[in-house]
């Protein structure tokens, strides 16, 4: 939907104030900035475009008052779309152990656990991402087996963000075995579902890796919001 925004931008949204209090507020103000964008898109006169650029303004006054940064960053990190505004895609792959433990990384940005995966690059289909996230975070080689869930994030009780975010979760089948940690993570390891580490939250919850695991065990169809 947006530019990509430096990763301690983003953080500085999560504090437990707005968690509790604003983060109805927040989606609702990144809702109203893309309802001005698809406007300004397709608007064919003055008049629509002079409101459609106030209710654009609008949107940042009420970023401003939840994060407290100033109107020129908020400009720069949300910069008015040249395209229609879509969802961001994240991608992540839930491997199991022969003991059915699950695979986690460690994140080099907040230093807690997530399944591996990322953001879909462009040129790759998900298959592809996944496969290519695994490897890169994880040393493994994988083969995709089949689609466990679509979150749609704002939906689920993640830390608030600007962006608007499906969440892929894939059955990634190992067919090598040794472990070897990317240089954006800190640490890779299975852990039992039922003793999960503290989570990178923004990417991944315990309601979710409980319910994509579930959905192994039940060998049951895809979870989608």
């Amino acid at each position: 939907m947006f530019n990509v925004v430096p990763a301690t931008f983003i953080s500085s949204f999560i504090n437990i104030d707005i968690f509790m209090n604003g983060k109805n507020l927040l989606e609702e103000a990144v809702q109203l900035k893309s309802i001005a964008d698809v406007g300004l898109l397709y608007c064919t006169n003055e008049y629509d475009r002079e409101r459609y650029l106030a209710i654009a303004e609008i949107s940042l006054r009420l970023l401003n008052d939840l994060s407290q940064h100033p109107m020129e960053l908020l400009r720069e990190a949300f910069p008015l779309a040249k395209d229609y505004p879509t969802a961001k895609v994240d991608i992540r792959g839930l491997i199991l152990s022969p003991e059915k433990e699950v695979l986690l990384v460690k994140e080099g940005a907040d230093k807690r656990w997530s399944l591996p995966g990322g953001w879909a690059d462009i040129g790759y289909s998900p298959k592809e991402t996944i496969i290519k996230e695994c490897k890169e975070e994880t040393g493994l080689d994988v083969i995709p087996e089949r689609l466990l869930a679509v979150f749609d994030k704002s939906k689920h009780n993640h830390p608030p963000q600007p962006e608007y975010v499906y969440k892929m979760v894939f059955l990634c089948k190992p067919v090598s075995f040794i472990l070897q940690k990317g240089h954006d993570v800190l640490d890779v390891k299975y852990f039992p579902v039922s003793g999960l580490p503290q989570l990178s939250e923004n990417r991944i919850l315990k309601s979710q890796i409980e319910l994509v695991y579930q959905k192994v065990k039940e060998e049951s169809t895809a979870y989608f919001d």
